[in-house]
């Protein structure tokens, strides 16, 4: 009966329809159900609702037809500001975007086999000749329409105008069930994809010649048995016009940096997951993370850990950088994120933190990092801990980096400044007492007075914040060696790359900084996992930076490590190139070790310091570590929940016995993040003074 039918939708209706969010990294029209809208401009068409964030996933998914691969171009774009309408009509939108299949909808086909002049084929759509793409123009007429509404930003309805691949006879215009496209690029989608794009750019910004990317291209190719896919069409011609545009691209879109950034950030949308300007009230804000990026902060971040390096370039740049990091399965750092801001408070923070676990939870709603490694002490730590829903480990990487790399170029005498440097590591051990790390800092300021230049620096930079990482050094469980080389070696790639005097004049430019990141820099991680996966260009492989002090550590036997068992605060190493040198180590085991070898001399932490300290932790022949140390009061708070409120809040995340609530830092300690403790756990506090002995 004509009273049960039911009723096609009015436009008026589409807030009333489901917002369809399929379980897939990038979905197609085949996944969604779809409504047609009954009168109006839009009166038969296909229409249904998903979130806005996952309009970049369904138009890839869109592009991988199996019976017509597409790519599809923008043809259109407006925007309005919110605000700016009063009474918005329902399908009203804030964005509005035309999506065409790219071969269409002029179509060339008659002009390539010599029937027709191109001087007599005029476009349909106004835009032109098209120049360089008359060739793939095949007379499609598929497209839909993208709006962000203005009533619910967060929503997209599309509106698929046409969504079979046909030309205006109605028949298949390319792809495999075209005749005439059979054994043509017209069988695949009409450019190369975005990854191989990705893949030939990076190789170019390292150095790969043309030659030798067109080689590679041949060999790879030729392994899976001839062309299969558009990308296997890539030609010598492509590879030359994307090196054009690495020679000849600019990263000034305007004279006044902010406005190049803010150009830079609405043209480059699929790299921005967050963006504020500077208002004078709310700070500058971007967060930048490419779909390779996204990529790996999945892989290698579920059930593993997540670090923050920042404030890097605070003296130099405008704004400081940020870094959010994963490791790879060789625990080298990878940059999964960077954010630029002039802010670090928390509420900044908090901001685009937010703003990035959803961007990873809408690819995969299961992902989860086992911990998250912070840097910076006035962050708040519960809300790293609320957004990402994990422990949060202290990182103090950089208070033993800076201090040693001002001591070594402040203090010429090195005894005494391995002295000074043993003092300024016992004030962290001594974090657990309060009182005694100040005692500590005191003690080391009376000591050495006469070393004016350090002094100078420590009191101006470090004393104001001194309390702050004892107080955060004493609340937090505390990072291994193994996370300090993956951090260190990125901080020098990264300031290779950045803080080259040759750069000096562009530094106060923002988008500068932008260019380099997702240009250079983005290629340097890109080839190196690119290389380790495939094996290919290894001898191009820049290893000065790629393998880190803890990998290098790992290919010293254990035969060539000696300890002193009458002064356990040294050690020695035997060099793994001149067997007749051997390097002393001094209070092994600790994250204040130190080496007398050329790496060590310049600030950083050598795989001699490391190997060391992994024998002690495996067979506990010296002192514990800090992290050990901290690892332990905190396994010890645990069975006090209701007496500390940190403990509280990570019972609040493990609300079960006591037992389980130790189990995420006793899992981080047996993957290796954290040390591994001794049996008996008064060691640490009654020999602590003996690793760390006062200065007579």
């Amino acid at each position: 009966m004509k009273g049960h039918e039911s009723k096609m939708p009015r436009m008026e209706d589409i807030l009333n329809l489901p917002v369809q969010d399929p379980a897939l990294e990038e979905f197609s029209a085949a996944h969604i159900n779809w409504v047609k809208i009954d009168g109006g401009r839009q009166g038969g068409d296909d229409i249904a609702l998903i979130p806005f964030s996952r309009v970049d996933d369904f138009v890839k998914g869109e592009s991988t037809n199996a019976e017509c691969p597409a790519s599809f171009r923008i043809e259109s774009r407006r925007r309005r500001p919110e605000g700016s309408i009063n009474k918005p009509r329902v399908d009203g939108y804030l964005e509005y975007t035309l999506y065409w299949c790219s071969y269409g909808p002029e179509d060339y086909r008659d002009c390539e086999s010599g029937h027709l002049e191109s001087s007599n084929i005029k476009p349909t759509s106004g835009k032109g000749s098209r120049p360089g793409r008359r060739h793939m123009m095949r007379g499609c007429l598929c497209h839909f329409t993208v709006k962000r509404l203005y009533t619910r930003p967060l929503i997209a309805l599309i509106i698929y105008n046409q969504r079979n691949h046909v030309d205006k006879t109605g028949g298949p215009c390319h792809g495999i069930l075209d005749r005439d496209a059979v054994g043509t690029r017209a069988m695949y989608a009409p450019r190369i994809s975005d990854e191989l794009r990705q893949k030939v750019m990076s190789m170019l910004y390292v150095g790969i010649s043309l030659d030798n990317i067109v080689q590679h291209h041949m060999e790879v190719v030729e392994g899976h048995g001839g062309p299969q896919k558009r990308d296997d069409f890539l030609t010598r011609n492509d590879i030359r016009n994307m090196k054009r545009v690495v020679h000849n691209a600019s990263h000034v879109l305007h004279e006044d940096d902010a406005c190049s950034v803010k150009l830079w950030a609405q043209r480059q949308q699929k790299h921005v997951f967050f963006f504020q300007e500077n208002t004078g009230i709310e700070p500058f804000i971007l967060g930048i993370q490419t779909d390779w990026q996204l990529q790996q902060m999945i892989r290698y971040g579920h059930n593993s850990f997540i670090a923050s390096h920042s404030r890097f370039g605070c003296k130099k740049f405008q704004y400081p950088l940020c870094s959010l990091l994963v490791f790879d399965l060789s625990r080298n750092a990878i940059p999964v994120a960077w954010i630029i801001s002039s802010s670090s408070d928390s509420h900044s923070v908090h901001k685009w933190m937010v703003v990035i676990v959803q961007r990873i939870r809408n690819k995969d709603p299961k992902w989860s990092p086992n911990a998250f490694l912070v840097d910076d002490p006035s962050l708040e730590a519960s809300i790293v801990r609320d957004v990402f829903q994990c422990p949060v480990l202290l990182c103090v990487w950089h208070v033993r980096h800076s201090w040693l790399k001002c001591l070594l170029k402040k203090c010429s005498n090195f005894d005494v400044l391995r002295e000074m440097f043993m003092h300024l590591g016992r004030a962290l051990y001594c974090a657990r007492n309060v009182s005694n790390a100040f005692d500590a800092i005191e003690e080391f300021m009376e000591i050495f007075v006469d070393q004016c230049a350090f002094m100078e620096y420590f009191r101006g930079r470090w004393l104001p914040k001194i309390e702050l990482w004892i107080n955060a050094s004493r609340n937090s469980p505390m990072a291994s060696q193994e996370s300090y080389a993956a951090i260190e070696s990125y901080h020098l790639r990264l300031k290779s790359k950045l803080l080259n005097k040759q750069h000096t004049k562009s530094w106060p430019r923002v988008d500068w900084l932008i260019n380099v990141l997702i240009t250079e820099v983005h290629a340097l991680f890109w080839f190196d996992q690119y290389t380790m996966q495939t094996g290919y260009f290894e001898t191009a492989r820049d290893r000065s930076f790629s393998n880190s002090s803890w990998n290098r550590a790992l290919l010293i036997p254990d035969a060539d490590v000696f300890f002193d068992e009458k002064n356990l605060q040294l050690a020695r190493v035997i060099s793994q190139t001149n067997r007749s040198l051997a390097y002393t180590i001094w209070y092994p085991g600790s994250e204040f070790s130190l080496c007398d070898c050329c790496w060590s001399r310049m600030g950083n932490l050598c795989k001699h310091v490391i190997k060391v300290a992994n024998i002690c932790k495996n067979g506990q022949v010296a002192r514990p570590s800090l992290a050990s140390h901290v690892h332990q009061q905190a396994l010890t708070l645990m069975q006090n929940v209701s007496n500390d409120p940190l403990v509280l809040q990570h019972a609040i995340l493990h609300p079960t016995t006591s037992q389980q609530e130790n189990t995420p830092l006793e899992d981080l300690s047996s993957s290796g993040l954290l040390q591994p403790l001794p049996p008996d756990s008064s060691y640490h506090m009654s020999n602590n003074l003996m690793l760390f002995p006062h200065v007579t």
